[in-house]
């Protein structure tokens, strides 16, 4: 698409453009977005961005007010924006993965020559349009060529097989909890950190579970470790009372790949088949999700005296899921996992 000509344009035309084209990526759009569906070079928008952060709204009017030049370019602001949303700090050879105010600022001695507080690097991010967010991390060892293979094909081909075999998709995964662990929040005097009086000692169990894009659940809670003989007493479970055919799709636990489930499997006849996610990637398994609802909603929340506390807390909010499909179903609607809804 050709370039619009901001020179052609009226003053009171471009003024508000200008105005129009800030305030948005204020709200967290890309700028190189905005400025891509305004029509104009890239090198416009940084512009309006270094004359809005020099002299605020009234440097932006088409003729301009004279005051005192910007400290950062409109190319060293278009650094900034490509930096820290394109590259990891790592990268750059810092020790952390996560970008501070702290670190961008020595980028910015270091490119631009110029010091900036802490505080006018905070704001200059946000006139950049970005914010301090939680990350999502991921294993490093995760591949994404072969990710993007299982969203693109190999699951499609595994819900094509399963439409024309009528088989039920089940998600598997295992978890365990601790007593200890705790979530939430609750309201106390300012400057006073509430207590919550706990036992000392700690304990925990684990649980295996699966679910599908109907809402179904099933789970078992497990004292001790999770290895082939009680994979296969879940997978008993799982398929008591199924009249449809089972997919069930599970990571690379050692446990799945054992001769014994191997065996097991092939005494069914075709009932029951596995599929393997690809490794390090639990984001793409719904399944995760039950485990964050039972530590969040459950465990992290209330107080356990013992390992039959944990245990009725845990049993308790599984057996909730269970009868509430459209809760489980809302596990197929997060970002990362609505591929397989």
């Amino acid at each position: 698409m050709a370039k619009l000509d901001a020179r052609k344009l009226d003053h009171g035309t471009l003024e508000q453009i200008r105005i129009r084209a800030v305030q948005q990526v204020h709200a967290g759009e890309s700028p190189e977005v905005v400025i891509r569906a305004l029509g104009f070079s890239t090198r416009c928008i940084y512009s309006w961005l270094a004359m809005y952060r020099a002299g605020g709204w009234d440097a932006l009017k088409a003729k301009r007010i004279s005051g005192r030049p910007p400290k950062l370019a409109a190319r060293d602001l278009q650094w900034v924006y490509r930096t820290v949303t394109g590259k990891n700090p790592l990268q750059l050879g810092f020790p952390f993965a996560l970008w501070t105010r702290a670190m961008i600022a020595k980028l910015i001695v270091k490119r631009c020559g110029v010091r900036l507080s802490l505080a006018s690097v905070g704001r200059l991010l946000a006139q950049l349009g970005l914010t301090c967010q939680k990350p999502l991390w991921r294993a490093y060892q995760q591949d994404g060529s072969r990710v993007e293979q299982w969203l693109k094909s190999e699951y499609p081909r595994i819900r094509a097989l399963a439409k024309r075999e009528k088989a039920e998709i089940y998600f598997e995964d295992e978890s365990g909890v601790r007593s200890d662990f705790h979530s939430g929040s609750t309201w106390a005097a300012r400057g006073r950190t509430p207590i919550v009086r706990v036992t000392g000692q700690r304990f925990s169990l684990n649980m295996i579970s699966a679910i599908s894009p109907r809402g179904a659940l099933r789970f078992m809670i497990v004292k001790g470790g999770v290895g082939a003989q009680v994979f296969i007493q879940f997978l008993k479970r799982l398929m008591h009372g199924q009249r449809r055919p089972v997919f069930l799709i599970v990571d690379g636990h050692p446990a799945h790949r054992s001769k014994l489930v191997k065996a097991y499997i092939e005494s069914l006849a075709g009932k029951l088949r596995l599929f393997f996610l690809p490794p390090y990637s639990p984001e793409l398994n719904p399944d995760e999700l039950v485990w964050n609802d039972v530590k969040n909603n459950a465990v992290g929340r209330s107080r356990h005296d013992g390992p039959e506390d944990l245990r009725r807390a845990v049993l308790g909010r599984l057996r909730f899921l269970q009868k509430r499909p459209d809760r489980v179903r809302s596990f197929f609607q997060a970002p990362e996992t609505r591929y397989a809804a």
